[in-house]
């Protein structure tokens, strides 16, 4: 039996849960789809801008994310400081060429990155950059 590391959990895993703090301090929870780049210590996640947990964000950088095998049988959870990019106005722009990036990590190639990149723009989407500070799990039985 192999000694479980909550880390590889993270990176093998396209969905969890966002958890950022709003302003009366209680945590909200958001179904996301993660990327967890190890060599960097970083986790990607595409979300909205003027959502609840990019205005979270804004106001308290913080953030962690949990994962959990499909089994249930073990979990992962990443804390850390979010910095956003964007939203990008530009289709070709910085802040656009970062989601592709991520979506590239994450997905592999998109079937036609003119619309993704204009799609990404009208959403006002934002890349959401979870610098992991401290990861722990578990593995039951």
């Amino acid at each position: 039996m192999t000694d479980f590391d909550p880390k590889e959990l993270l990176a093998g895993s396209r969905l969890g849960v966002l958890a950022t703090i709003k302003a009366n301090g209680l945590p909200q929870l958001s179904p996301v789809t993660p990327f967890y780049d190890r060599e960097a210590g970083k986790i990607y996640v595409s979300v909205t801008d003027g959502r609840a947990k990019t205005a979270n964000v804004r106001r308290d950088p913080r953030a962690a994310l949990e994962v959990t095998s499909s089994d249930g049988r073990r979990w992962a959870t990443a804390e850390g400081a979010v910095e956003l990019i964007g939203p990008g106005d530009d289709p070709d722009g910085p802040e656009v060429d970062a989601l592709v990036e991520y979506y590239r990590r994450a997905a592999g190639e998109h079937p036609d990155w003119t619309e993704y990149r204009s799609v990404m723009v009208a959403d006002r989407r934002v890349l959401l950059v979870l610098d992991v500070g401290h990861v722990y799990g578990q593995s039951i039985g």
